[in-house]
């Protein structure tokens, strides 16, 4: 896969939703992926955390969902089974 193809996944991956289907829960768009540089597979998505209180008080760590996770893709949202 060239780079631009690769560039043009990843950014489609960023405007969908991820939702877990362990318990319904939104959990928010896709922040980053991180990919094999050998092999050229994701390997898992990152999805930042909640914010806590209004933001004063930082948030919560980013959640890094494993492709092994990830059940569907589809064209606006992102199903996958984790426990948080």
């Amino acid at each position: 896969m060239n780079s631009a193809v690769m560039k043009s996944s990843i950014n489609s991956m960023k405007s969908k939703e991820v939702i877990n289907i362990s318990d319904g829960a939104r959990l928010g768009f896709v922040s980053d992926v991180e990919i094999d540089v050998e092999t050229g597979r994701l390997v898992s998505i990152v999805v930042p955390g909640a914010y806590r209180m209004l933001g004063l008080f930082g948030k919560e760590d980013d959640i890094v969902i494993e492709w092994d996770d990830i059940k569907k893709i589809g064209d606006e949202i992102i199903i996958v089974d984790i426990k948080l």
